[in-house]
């Protein structure tokens, strides 16, 4: 489920260039080691345009050739993005890890919004991506710059 009524302004396309050039690491939370998923298929594109990929689900060991950890918590390096494959219910506990953490942007995918999410991340000094595919904005913005 989504939080309809609630709109987060969207960063500007400026913003985003920025975010996704200044970016090495993406955790990838839901990241499901089903080829078919979007996930896989989303995180295997940020891996050919040379992002460095963390899997974060507790059901997986290892995702495109990556060691996967049970939670934000657990991974041992500093992460720049949380790009989240979770349903809009549980995005607000991802959020709360991901300024524990200390990451740069929690990015919810594509039909995934949270009022209360959006609220922990930016309380927390953590821009915020909602709503939008991270692979579609990253094709869109390389696009637009040729």
């Amino acid at each position: 489920m989504s939080d309809e009524a609630f709109e987060p302004a969207m960063p500007s396309d400026q913003e985003l260039r920025s975010i996704l050039g200044e970016a090495q690491t993406i955790a990838v939370v839901g990241l499901s080691s089903k080829t078919y998923r979007d996930s896989y298929s989303v995180a295997g594109y940020l891996q050919t345009k040379g992002y460095r990929i963390i899997p974060v689900n507790p059901n997986e060991t290892e995702v495109l050739g990556e060691r996967a950890y049970p939670s934000l918590l657990d991974v041992p390096e500093k992460i720049d993005v949380v790009d989240v494959f979770r349903r809009a219910e549980y995005t607000p506990e991802v959020a709360a890890q991901a300024v524990k953490i200390g990451a740069k942007v929690l990015w919810l995918q594509d039909g995934i919004v949270n009022e209360d999410a959006w609220r922990i991340a930016t309380d927390g000094g953590i821009d915020v991506v909602m709503g939008v595919c991270i692979r579609v904005t990253k094709n869109r913005l390389d696009r637009e710059a040729v």
